[in-house]
């Protein structure tokens, strides 16, 4: 095994990275959107960061984003809150999210 082993806890704070137009324009300014767990803490989302991807964070913004009313069938819906992370990295560092953990 390449890597120490790493906390089962930090992958249940990171759920996946959230790839998009706008999530791509600030990889120019070294920046990774990451979707994460409703409960999960700044705290716990910059050292889930720096344990899984060995990077160190600079700041970590947060956001939740509100389920959209949605029709199905005539039947409306509301799709579930997703709350996002804005993860800063020092200067030097980076984060390839194509590639698997």
């Amino acid at each position: 095994m390449a890597k120490e082993a790493i906390d089962t806890r930090h992958y249940d704070v990171i759920v996946a990275p959230h790839i998009t137009e706008k999530a791509t324009l600030l990889s120019e300014h070294n920046a990774v959107v990451f979707k994460v767990a409703g409960t999960a803490t700044k705290p716990q989302i910059k050292a889930a960061i720096e344990a899984i991807y060995s990077v160190k964070v600079a700041a970590v913004n947060t956001l939740v984003q509100k389920g959209k009313t949605k029709r199905w069938k005539g039947k409306p819906y509301t799709r579930s809150d997703v709350k996002k992370a804005v993860v800063t990295l020092a200067a030097g560092q980076s984060i390839d999210v194509t590639s698997g953990i």
